[in-house]
């Protein structure tokens, strides 16, 4: 079993088997210099193919997949661990495929390990409010909103306990509006179930987040996701036609030049 970072935030990590650590004191398997982390946030402990997470002190909470860690409990390959803001995925290794029709030779054995993770289609990166930053993949239904035991937690007065929840399709994701109080929003319009894009912007109220998907340029996107549905279609009709008219006018003068 490993621990990668999607955010960077710490090199990936073999567990060995036993407890490993994560926290800030030097010697964590994981060690995580920040405020936040006690110096043993929690415990990993991996036993014959099995991996259980502990928090030793109630304090310094713990999510696994969005929800608080309660006593032991079970964590399985593609399942995302929260310790103060940083998330870690579990990934299942195993020896690299031999060539097909071949007989395995021990002494060509180079112990390469190849990663099974089912990566998530789509990811909702945040660009405003308490999410700014902070990316969510999404493998398959979430709920958004404010209360602890949603997949995705978003704790911001203005959304509810239990506010949208999203699904994954062909191409896109199906948001659906679970009664909210300030509304839920694609592209700058108010939606009880609608198709979010990729590039498109999701709004909870005042809370925005864009929806990334592999290979896309998120910088450009970030950029778009700045300005609301109804202004990005207008101002890109407006340039086209003041594109059009000066290509004219250009073309008007030089004919007359001649």
């Amino acid at each position: 079993m490993k621990l990668i970072f999607p955010n960077g935030e710490h090199a990936q990590v073999l567990l060995s088997e036993g407890i490993n650590r994560i926290g800030s004191a030097p010697d964590a398997q994981v060690r995580l210099d920040r405020p936040d982390v006690a110096p043993v946030h929690c415990e990993l402990q991996v036993s014959g193919g099995m991996v259980t997470v502990r928090v030793p002190d109630p304090s310094h909470p713990v999510r696994l997949n969005g929800k608080p860690v309660q006593g032991v409990m079970a964590v399985r390959g593609g399942d995302e661990i929260g310790v103060a803001g940083v998330v870690a995925r579990l990934v299942s290794v195993e020896p690299a495929a031999r060539t097909a029709g071949k007989t395995a030779d021990p002494d060509q054995d180079t112990g390469a390990t190849r990663l099974r993770m089912a990566v998530p289609k789509y990811v909702l990166r945040g660009v405003s409010g308490p999410v700014f930053g902070k990316t969510f993949p999404v493998p398959g239904p979430q709920v958004i909103g404010r209360s602890e035991e949603c997949n995705i937690c978003v704790p911001a007065e203005e959304v509810s306990r239990r506010h949208a929840q999203v699904r994954p399709a062909a191409d896109g994701l199906n948001v659906e509006d679970l009664g909210s109080a300030n509304g839920t929003f694609i592209n700058g319009q108010r939606i009880q179930q609608g198709l979010l894009k990729p590039g498109d912007e999701l709004r909870l109220d005042t809370i925005r987040f864009l929806l990334v998907a592999p290979g896309m340029e998120i910088a450009a996107a970030q950029r778009g996701a700045g300005k609301s549905a109804a202004e990005r279609p207008g101002i890109g009709w407006i340039v086209a036609v003041g594109l059009a008219i000066a290509a004219a006018v250009a073309a008007g003068w030089y004919f007359f030049l001649r």
